[in-house]
């Protein structure tokens, strides 16, 4: 165990205070100045390990002959492939689907057009050069894993941007478009391009934003503050039914985005449908930093949030145990905390709750790829010069992970074709980011990312490691199917790291649209298996063949898991208790929202 500990703070930066002066007192800084003006040029992102890694792949292909005549077939039977498509086009007029070559995710080529010479020979010729692409990055012998994903995703984020569906004289749905309007659409495009780099350029949110404010249209949930420290405010709201279950709902979301995704319209709020199911609910609301909260750290966020609004939950509502519920990054936090109170014999968590979370870091997806000792360093001295990851920075990188959705569709769509920018409660969230302490995203990206401290035991809590199999309480854990943040196979891997019953769902949609399912949207599904602690392990793959969809939301058989765990219903608990320092000093939804 003592080499758990010393390995452990050998990966966390020390206090500026304990670090030796450099023998030229100014010489780091000159270096990190430099290397955070490489990083505003760069988007962030480190260009070294992308050269390291094309040079791996490269002197492995060189030594492949074998490799090398495989891609060569490859590429002799695409382009014989094209070429027959070609000649059957030009001669009898044929047509092909290209939408049946390309990956299931990819939309860009379902519409009928595609199927029409010349523009299916366009799309045919794109896929064939995505698969061959895609083979040469993602086989090799002797290349490093992480070195083929890098290549693999930078090869395929180079090729979506010369993709033929991104320009008018090769794609047939904006042609059309600017045939049936003649030729407004451009017009209209190119002011929707202006006005977005307009607001952008004066730090506004998108025009399809403006219908959803805090507090007005989204975040509505009627409570009160009743707790504020240096780094949350927590909301009480008020009950909706004569009667609640004893023990109280305290909600951890991620402090990468605003707490109000739980809380959206009064539609899609899971906070009003766990009121409706005869619930009390206390939500965290995380403060948006500034430079000033540069030296933040992670375990802060658990004595001055979690911690205190735990409490709070127990004062006010005279229970004993809270139901923990952690989203995402507040996910991994509540995992963190309630492992610390496991092995200190704290009992005051009923159950446990994990929103697309990860306790396990080994397999976490895409999101990993920016996650390496160069990248992190150069993070870390351009967050040293401004005191925070800014929030455009980290939606970069989001961004990038759905690079077809999230920004090619939308120069096609919005600028292309002239179409309005979508307006929805869940994508007016996620334009409203926050910022990132430097102390707490360098512990964060190195601790996790880099280390998997906490699946390994070596996560330090208080001086002492923690560990997640100390954990008895109930675990109900929520996968995504199409999670690019917390892959569900990772979010899974609580199966193997929790000594307690756990509760696995996977429902389809992504990390935020999987998360937001309200009922009554026929176009979800999910799957809900328990696992008893004596149980045999049974891996993902598996899982998914034995446990079948059910249709709709998995919000119901959710709020059914926490009444199992709960007590008879009581009357409602007071709204705050002023005699324990816990009055309503604000209503919902605070203050921090709006920072």
């Amino acid at each position: 165990m003592q080499t758990a500990v010393s390995d452990h703070r050998q990966t966390l930066p020390a206090p500026e205070s304990e670090r030796p002066a450099p023998i030229l007192p100014a010489e780091a800084d000159w270096d990190r100045y430099f290397h955070a003006g490489l990083a505003a040029l760069t988007g962030g992102f480190s260009p070294i390990p992308l050269q390291t890694a094309l040079y791996n792949w490269a002197a492995h292909l060189a030594t492949s002959p074998a490799r090398q005549a495989e891609l060569s077939l490859l590429m002799v039977q695409e382009w014989t492939r094209f070429a027959g498509l070609a000649m059957q086009t030009a001669m009898a007029g044929g047509t092909s689907e290209p939408a049946a070559r390309a990956l299931p995710q990819d939309r860009r080529f379902r519409h009928d057009s595609w199927r029409i010479a010349p523009y299916a020979l366009y799309a045919e010729a794109f896929l064939g050069i995505e698969r061959w692409w895609r083979e040469a990055t993602t086989g090799g012998h002797g290349i490093a894993a992480a070195d083929r994903a890098l290549l693999e995703f930078v090869a395929r984020q180079a090729l979506d941007t010369v993709a033929p569906s991104n320009f008018p004289a090769t794609n047939p749905e904006i042609l059309e478009r600017i045939m049936t309007t003649g030729g407004r659409c451009l017009v209209e495009g190119a002011l929707n391009a202006a006005e977005d780099w307009t607001r952008k350029a004066s730090g506004q949110r998108p025009r399809s934003t403006d219908a959803f404010v805090v507090g007005k249209t989204v975040a509505t949930a009627e409570g009160s503050v009743v707790l504020t420290t240096p780094l949350c405010e927590v909301i009480q709201y008020r009950p909706r039914t004569a009667t609640v279950r004893p023990e109280p709902v305290l909600m951890i979301p991620a402090w990468i985005m605003k707490y109000y995704i739980l809380d959206l319209s009064p539609a899609n709020s899971l906070v009003n449908h766990l009121l409706e199911a005869g619930f009390t609910v206390f939500m965290i609301s995380w403060k948006n930093p500034t430079p000033e909260d540069r030296d933040v750290g992670f375990d802060d966020y658990r004595r001055l949030g979690l911690l205190p609004a735990l409490q709070a939950a127990l004062a006010i509502t005279g229970a004993r145990r809270a139901h923990g519920v952690g989203y995402c990054l507040g996910g991994t936090l509540l995992a963190i905390a309630a492992a610390a109170m496991a092995r200190d014999g704290d009992d005051r968590l009923a159950s446990l709750s994990f929103l697309a979370a990860q306790t396990d870091f080994e397999e976490a997806g895409e999101l990993k790829l920016f996650v390496n000792e160069s990248q992190v360093s150069l993070l870390e001295d351009m967050m040293w010069r401004q005191g925070v990851l800014a929030a455009p920075q980290m939606q970069g990188t989001f961004n990038l992970l759905r690079s077809n959705d999230l920004i090619w569709s939308k120069i096609v769509k919005q600028y292309w074709m002239g179409d309005p920018e979508p307006s929805f409660d869940i994508m007016a969230w996620a334009t409203d980011a926050t910022r990132m302490p430097y102390r707490m995203h360098s512990e964060y990206l190195r601790s996790m990312y880099l280390n998997n401290d906490l699946a390994r035991g070596h996560f330090l809590v208080d001086g002492r490691p923690v560990v997640v199999q100390d954990i008895r309480a109930p675990v109900f854990a929520l996968g995504t199917e199409w999670d690019h943040v917390a892959p569900w196979r990772s979010v899974y891997k609580f199966n193997l790291l929790a000594d307690s019953e756990v509760t696995f769902v996977l429902t389809n949609g992504g990390h935020n649209q999987g998360v937001v399912s309200p009922p009554g949207r026929h176009d979800r599904h999910y799957r809900i298996a328990t696992r008893q602690e004596q149980d045999r392990y049974i891996d993902p793959e598996a899982w998914v063949r034995q446990v079948p969809p059910h249709p709709g939301s998995w919000w119901p058989a959710w709020f059914e898991w926490l009444a199992q765990r709960s007590g008879a219903p009581v009357a409602p608990p007071p709204m705050g208790r002023p005699d324990l320092g816990l009055a309503e000093t604000a209503p919902a939804p605070g203050s921090y929202v709006l920072g």
